[in-house]
């Protein structure tokens, strides 16, 4: 059986995949820390990871948290997962390319006492999405 942060984590990418961001962060701390390593940004606030959600949710209107595995560290649940999706939508300062990425993420979450995420962190291949996306322009080196 899962604990109850395993739980919590899961509902919450569940409420991703629904686009119920809401439901997404209502077990958030309000001065919740989150790390998005590849792009290098750092969230602030509840309100700052729900808009950073629902940047990814307009970047990919059917993207979806597919095949996620959990392991349970107490106080700490680490969430490996596959995303899908087709960009059809800015992604930060991107223009939509119309490509599908499939993609493989690693998140980290803290949590207090009470259950609250308190900090998070994600790790994905920055390089792998932008190629797939056809953002990146590879070149024959000079012979």
């Amino acid at each position: 059986m899962a604990s109850k942060n395993v739980e919590t984590l899961r509902k919450a990418h569940e409420s991703w995949n629904r686009r119920d961001f809401e439901a997404t962060v209502s077990a958030m701390s309000e001065n919740l820390t989150y790390t998005d390593h590849s792009r290098n940004l750092h969230l602030r606030s509840r309100n700052d990871f729900k808009n950073w959600a629902t940047e990814w949710a307009k970047a990919f209107t059917d993207g979806k948290i597919m095949h996620p595995r959990y392991t349970d560290g107490g106080d700490t649940v680490v969430a490996e997962f596959t995303a899908e999706g087709t960009n059809d939508g800015p992604l930060g300062s991107l223009p939509a390319s119309g490509r599908r990425m499939t993609l493989a993420f690693c998140e980290i979450f803290k949590f207090d006492a009470s259950g609250r995420i308190t900090s998070g962190r994600i790790y994905y291949d920055q390089f792998t999405l932008l190629n797939q996306l056809g953002h990146n322009q590879t070149r024959a080196a000079a012979g």
